[in-house]
C-alpha cells in the first residue's frame, strides 16, 4: 500500500532510511511528501529559508532512485531532503548568515559538513533560519524573519539553530545539523521538544589553528537519529589540524548497552546503569536566574534516572561560576573579531544588529593579556571539572533559564526578578560545558504550565560521546517526550 504524506514525514530518521533502502517508498516519493509538508506547515513558523527551486530538488530525487536501481546506495541518508543551517555554505544555495550584508550571496561551494551529508546520500534542498551571524539564542534576522515554535508559533524557536529544531520538531526534515557555541545546539531543543547535540570538541572537524569554542553537531527527534547522524558528520579532515585524529565511529552502534563498574578509561562498562552516578547542577547554588517553573520541570527528569539505576545527588565542581562568566566572554569577544573588517566599514557597521557590533566592541578592548588570562582560566576550568568526573559520571542541568518567549523579543532583559547585563547572559547555563569542550546532550524534560517545552543538558567527559548517547537513549526509552507530545500544528 503506498504511503501517505504524513506516514512519511511522521516516521523518524532510521525508519526512512530503511523504507528508501528496501525499495518501499521511492527517493521521488519522500521529496513529493516532505515538499507538500513544507508548503503546508512552514509559512506557519518560517523554519526553513532559501529553499531551491522544487524541481531541482525533485530531480535530484529522481537521481537518488537511478543509483539504487543501479545497487548503489550512497549511505544512511540516501534520499533523505536535509536543510542546512544558514551559516554553513551550500553550493548553489543563499548563504546569508542572516545578515543584511549577505543578504545576496550565493554559496560557491560545499562545506566539508555539507560534503559529508551529501555523500552520505541527503539532497539539500534549502537552509535553515539563523539570527544574524549566529549571534543569541533567538533566531530573527531582517532577510528571513523570525523563526516560530514548533509548539506556539507566537514564541521564539531559540537559537542559533532555531530553524533547524522548528523544522526537525514538525516533521520538515528527517534529521538537522547545526552548530553550538552558547547552547545553539541545546536551547532550540528544550524550546521545540527534540534533541540536541553537542559533541566532544574536535570531534566534528573545523578548519583553524585555535580552539576556538564552537563545533557543529547533529538534531534529531531519536538519539538513535542523532548518534547515526553525528557519523555522518564526524571523523578527521586534513583541513582541520586540531580535529579529533580518530575514526568518527558509528555512534548508533551500541546504544542498548548500559553502563556498570567503571572501565579503565574512567567511564562504565557492564549491563544497566547501576552505580552510574550523576551531578544535578540546577542553578549552581542561587547564581542563575531562572523563570518560574524551569528548575521544577527540570528536576522531574532526575526520577527518570534514578529509575534506571543512577544515583543523583547535587553537586557542582569548584570553580567560581563568576569566573567561568567573565572568561567566556573574553573568548566570545576574541572570536567576533573575526568579523572587524565589516564593523570598520561605517556603512556596514550601520546595518549590522547591535549585539554584533557590541561583541566586536568588546573584543576590540581586549589585550593579549586579557587573551592569556582567559586561555589559563579554561584550562584551570578543565582541570576542576576532570577532577569532579572522578566522582561522578554525568553531570545535568538546566538546557535554559526561560520558557520560550515571544518571538518579538528580542531577548529577556529580566528573569526570575533580575536584569541581564547582556544579551544572552540568560543563557548562561550552557557556558560552562562550551568552555570544557566535553559533549553535551540537551534533551526533553517536560512542559511547564502553560504548555511551553523545555529541556535538560546530559554532559559527559570529553570523548566519550558513545557512553553519553547509551545514557540519553536509555531516558528517552523512559520518557519518551517527543512521540508523547507533538505540536498542534501537526494536527
Amino acid at each position: 500500500m503506498e504511503a501517505t504524506v504524513q506516514e512519511i514525514v511522521s516516521w523518524d530518521a532510521a525508519e526512512l532510511s530503511r523504507a528508501i533502502a528496501g525499495r518501499r517508498v521511492s527517493c521521488v516519493e519522500v521529496m513529493e511528501a516532505y515538499l507538500a509538508h513544507i508548503g503546508a506547515i512552514n509559512p506557519h513558523v518560517g523554519a526553513i529559508v532559501g529553499q531551491q527551486d522544487p524541481e531541482i530538488s525533485l530531480r535530484q530525487a529522481r537521481e537518488r532512485d537511478e543509483q539504487l536501481s543501479r545497487g548503489e546506495h550512497l549511505g544512511w541518508m540516501h534520499g533523505f531532503p536535509h536543510a542546512v543551517k544558514d551559516l554553513t555554505e551550500a553550493e548553489g544555495l543563499p548563504w546569508t548568515e542572516g545578515s543584511p550584508l549577505y543578504a545576496n550571496r550565493v554559496g560557491q561551494q560545499d562545506a566539508l559538513i555539507v560534503q559529508r551529508l551529501k555523500a552520505a546520500g541527503a539532497v539539500v534542498i534549502g537552509k535553515t533560519n539563523t539570527p544574524e551571524f549566529g549571534l543569541g539564542s533567538q533566531t530573527y534576522n531582517e532577510v528571513w524573519g523570525t523563526t516560530g515554535n514548533a509548539h506556539d508559533p507566537a514564541r521564539t524557536a531559540g537559537g542559533s539553530s532555531g530553524g533547524a529544531a522548528s523544522a526537525l520538531a514538525l516533521r520538515m526534515l528527517p534529521v538537522a545539523d547545526g552548530s553550538d557555541y552558547m547552547g545553539s545546539l541545546r536551547n532550540p531543543a528544550a524550546f521545540n521538544n527534540v534533541l540536541g547535540m553537542r559533541p566532544s570538541w574536535g570531534l566534528v572537524p573545523a578548519p583553524g589553528f585555535t580552539a576556538q569554542l564552537s563545533t557543529a553537531g547533529p538534531m534529531a527527534r531519536t538519539t538513535a537519529d542523532l548518534a547515526a547522524l553525528l557519523s555522518v558528520m564526524a571523523g578527521p579532515h586534513m583541513s582541520a589540524p586540531l580535529a579529533a585524529t580518530e575514526p568518527g565511529g558509528r555512534f548508533e552502534e551500541g546504544l542498548e548497552g548500559g553502563s556498570g563498574g567503571r572501565s579503565s578509561s574512567g567511564g562504565r562498562s557492564g549491563g544497566g546503569f547501576r552505580g552510574v552516578r550523576i551531578a544535578w547542577a540546577g542553578d549552581w547554588g542561587g547564581h542563575l536566574a531562572t523563570d518560574p517553573g524551569v528548575l521544577e520541570v527540570c528536576r522531574r527528569s532526575l526520577t527518570v534516572f534514578e529509575s534506571l539505576g543512577c544515583e543523583v545527588a547535587e553537586a557542582r565542581p569548584d570553580f567560581p561560576p563568576e569566573e567561568l562568566w567573565r572568561t567566556f566572554l573574553t573568548w566570545r569577544g576574541w572570536a567576533n573579531l573575526e568579523r572587524h573588517e565589516l564593523y570598520a566599514d561605517p556603512d556596514a557597521r550601520a546595518r549590522m544588529k547591535p549585539e554584533a557590533v557590541w561583541e566586536i566592541e568588546r573584543g576590540l578592548t581586549l589585550s593579549a593579556l586579557d587573551v592569556a588570562a582567559a586561555a589559563a582560566a579554561r584550562e584551570r576550568w578543565y582541570a576542576a571539572l576532570t577532577d569532579f568526573f572522578s566522582e561522578y559520571d554525568y553531570v545535568l542541568a538546566p538546557a535554559a533559564q526561560v520558557f520560550p518567549f515571544a518571538k518579538e523579543t528580542h531577548w529577556p532583559d529580566r528573569v526570575g526578578g533580575r536584569r541581564m547585563d547582556t544579551y544572552h547572559r540568560w543563557m548562561e547555563t550552557v557556558v560552562p560545558w562550551t568552555l570544557a569542550g566535553v559533549p553535551v546532550i540537551g534533551m526533553p524534560a517536560g512542559f511547564g504550565e502553560d504548555g511551553l517545552p523545555m529541556g535538560v543538558q546530559l554532559v559527559g567527559r570529553h570523548r566519550d560521546d558513545a557512553g553519553l548517547l547509551r545514557l540519553a537513549h536509555a531516558y528517552e526509552r523512559e520518557t519518551g517526550w517527543v512521540e508523547r507530545v507533538k505540536p498542534a500544528l501537526l494536527g
